[in-house]
């Protein structure tokens, strides 16, 4: 560390004074003392950047700081990192990249900026000798992201499961919990500050598609944008999903599924590029799974690689203060290297994108589909469509069944067994995803059939 006579003083430009911005600027004010010792130099809040200066309720930012030219502030020479906080695509893109073009080492939280254009701006900062550091961006306050570019880069990733959404955890886990329905459980997240009154970016998957295609960038070295995302939501599934699963000892929760697949190219040796899949989807989950007993709005990531075997990454996935800390690991970091002169390692992409066929996807699946009428000849059609694919299949009792059968030894309770409105839970195994596609709108195209089925992977 250098001596107090050379204390060098790293300054900081704030994009953004909200929920995040404001606790990022609360965490480098007061603990200026500590973070110089941790860095040989003094981190100094130079200027905030945000709409409207007026409405900044924050004590520690001095109100001379503010300011409403984010562009001029990006490229202000007595500025070293640019911290951004402001989200969405644009016009964070363009400030970010000014940012990096002009030598400022950059710290964003932005996943959908990471997830639309993180080649392009891996590539600027690493032809501008800078840093840009992301740490936040994904699992809040959860160190992910940093053991993928650095502690993990020496061993090969195969997978990655990740609860990366605190929303959608926390409405499945009410479900679960509580036996409350969707809508019941969303209006609690609401409620309790965990979902926007628009929940749609949540619910439907958007959120965590950001997420998987950074997360498949760092973890294979490979340019992933959320337009390779297979994104599907948890708004269809229902109470009778949540209890089915509980009968047979899962749980549904909607993951952020990175995988590399093996294939054999004809040569008789695998090779490990065979594929990649990067995808979100709701999933059950063995109980004995460790994803299975993360609760409430909490994230966790799950990753599987091949020396280092299972990891798991758990912690608060959002809010200020947690995605705060996160950010300011990331501007001591970034502090660090402007110290020493140099900067850190960037994010290497070395590997092409190569999209999973659907042989490399075969997995087990459980597939749901409600009915006019459950009588025995219509489930009869109902299995004729999976043999119609060759696939293994068998019947899977409901909840109701499952229960009744428990209780009174029966194979069918008496009214699921005569027929009415009811649903049919098929489980097929080693199946493709292309194939389990196909058989849903087969059964979607069935008379008797409403609406259209739901696919759920199995999470062993």
């Amino acid at each position: 560390m250098q001596s107090n006579q050379s204390t060098k003083t790293i300054r900081v430009g704030l994009l953004g004074a909200g929920t995040v911005g404001s606790q990022t600027a609360r965490l480098i004010v007061e603990q200026f003392n500590e973070l110089k010792k941790r860095t040989g130099a003094e981190i100094e809040l130079a200027a905030v950047a945000c709409l409207r200066p007026e409405e900044v309720d924050a004590p520690w930012i001095k109100r001379d700081l503010l300011t409403t030219d984010t562009a001029s502030l990006c490229t202000r020479e007595d500025i070293d990192i640019i911290v951004e906080l402001i989200g969405g695509l644009e016009p964070a893109h363009t400030f970010v990249k000014s940012a990096l073009s002009h030598g400022k080492s950059v710290v964003t939280a932005n996943k959908a900026l990471l997830a639309k254009f993180g080649p392009e701006l891996y590539e600027c900062a690493e032809s501008h000798g800078v840093d840009l550091y992301f740490e936040a961006a994904v699992a809040g306050a959860i160190p992910i992201l940093r053991p993928l570019r650095e502690s993990l880069i020496g061993d090969e990733i195969t997978q990655i499961f990740g609860i990366v959404n605190g929303t959608t955890n926390y409405i499945l886990d009410e479900m679960t919990v509580r036996g409350l329905d969707f809508d019941s459980a969303l209006r609690a997240a609401q409620e309790k500050g965990y979902a926007e009154a628009d929940p749609t970016g949540d619910v439907e998957g958007f959120d965590a598609a950001n997420k998987a295609a950074i997360l498949a960038t760092l973890a294979f070295q490979m340019p992933v944008s959320i337009d390779d995302v297979s994104v599907e939501g948890i708004s269809a599934i229902t109470a009778e999903d949540i209890a089915a699963a509980s009968v047979e000892k899962r749980v549904i929760k909607l993951l952020a599924a990175v995988e590399r697949h093996c294939d054999d190219d004809g040569d008789g040796e695998p090779n490990s590029y065979g594929g990649v899949s990067v995808s979100v989807y709701p999933a059950l989950v063995g109980a004995e799974h460790p994803l299975a007993s993360v609760h409430g709005s909490f994230n966790a990531v799950f990753v599987k690689a091949q020396a280092a075997d299972d990891l798991m990454f758990y912690g608060r996935g959002a809010g200020g203060a947690p995605t705060a800390s996160a950010v300011v690991g990331d501007v001591v970091s970034a502090a660090r290297n402007l110290v020493r002169g140099c900067s850190g390692f960037g994010v290497p992409m070395y590997n092409k994108y190569v999209p999973a066929s659907s042989e490399q996807t075969r997995a087990d699946f459980v597939i749901r589909c409600n009915m006019e009428d459950t009588s025995l000849a219509l489930r009869g059609e109902v299995m004729d469509v999976f043999a119609d694919y060759g696939v293994k299949a068998e019947r899977l009792a409901s909840a109701c069944e499952a229960q009744y059968a428990q209780a009174e030894g029966e194979s069918d309770c008496p009214q699921c067994g005569l027929g009415g409105p009811g649903s049919m839970r098929v489980l097929v195994r080693e199946c493709s995803k292309t194939t389990v596609q196909s058989i849903c709108k087969d059964l979607q195209d069935l008379d008797f059939v409403l609406g259209k089925p739901l696919a759920l992977r199995i999470i062993k």
